[in-house]
């Protein structure tokens, strides 16, 4: 396995791309099929060695990126056009190619001369994509690049909502994205968009399966757990404990203490399995500050 660490193009808040190095020290040696049922970003398929991955999310718009993003590995130069397009019609900076952010807008605003160069032609692209249908994924791409946190957010109306940020397409977007292209033309990758329920039942298991799961965490406050309780925590623990019987391998992250709350149920069903402390580097929306909690990782096997 390679010792270097990529990125996905996504760029996740709080994906696993920091930890990778420390969470497959703990995968097994062969893995014929990793399994996802909340890819994500896709930093872990990226990061392991399995000719064959299914990478599953609930998040629709997610799993289109990935889609879309991935009909273009035979053909980079062509995602690189169509971004730059988009990118030069809406006057977006694009550091990649070029330095037009006015001296004077990085003397007043050091910090966040991006966000205050980006910002009308951010809400005029964000603004065609939610009028448009929602259906153009390279204007959905751009938006998170150019995005707040780089986060795919939307409002209760169903439109994207996330403000501008303070960075735009660069360098380490164009690495991310080649080395996107490069991990899915080495590994047979299928995306589907499921609850991970329906997801994890409807499989055939092998052998040589690893499951990875990277849920929302109960007990924290992340953009990405409003969709999960208590219910939906217990439904996913008793799914692992049905797999384990049937002697299928799986490792789950998780994160036990989080500013004063513990979660009790996650903390009850990891008795019988292995857990391993991890550093984390857990960000909110709200709160993008790294705080001390305790994430772990837990194996059957």
């Amino acid at each position: 396995m390679k010792s270097e660490i990529v990125r996905s193009p996504l760029f996740y808040v709080g994906d696993k791309y920091k930890l990778m190095r420390e969470i497959r020290s703990h995968f097994p040696a062969a893995i014929g099929r990793l399994i996802e049922p909340f890819v994500g970003g896709g930093s872990v398929f990226m990061n392991t060695n399995a000719p064959v991955c299914l990478a599953n999310d609930i998040d629709t718009y997610v799993i289109r990126l990935h889609n879309w993003l991935a009909s273009y590995k035979d053909n980079p130069d062509d995602l690189l056009a169509l971004l730059s397009e988009s990118i030069d019609k809406y006057g977006l900076s694009y550091s990649l190619v070029r330095d037009e952010v006015p001296d004077t807008l990085k003397k007043a605003y050091p910090k966040t001369y991006f966000a205050k160069f980006n910002k009308e032609a951010y809400g005029k692209m964000r603004d065609d994509f939610n009028t448009s249908g929602k259906t153009d994924l390279c204007l959905l791409y751009l938006l998170l690049i150019y995005g707040f946190n780089r986060m795919l957010r939307f409002n209760g109306k169903g439109n994207f909502n996330l403000p501008v940020g303070n960075v735009d397409f660069n360098q380490n977007t164009k690495d991310a994205l080649i080395d996107y292209f490069a991990a899915v033309k080495q590994r047979q990758l299928t995306f589907t968009s499921q609850d991970f329920r329906e997801f994890l039942h409807n499989l055939d298991y092998q052998p040589d399966d690893l499951i990875y799961l990277d849920p929302p965490y109960l007990i924290t406050f992340s953009e990405y757990n409003k969709l999960w309780n208590e219910d939906t925590e217990r439904d996913l623990l008793a799914l692992l404990d049905q797999l384990n019987e049937r002697g299928v391998r799986f490792a789950i992250s998780n994160v036990t203490h989080y500013k004063g709350r513990i979660n009790e149920i996650f903390l009850r069903w990891t008795e019988p399995y292995h857990v391993y402390p991890i550093k984390s580097n857990y960000i909110s929306f709200n709160d993008n500050t790294i705080k001390n909690f305790n994430e772990v990782l837990v194996t059957n096997y």
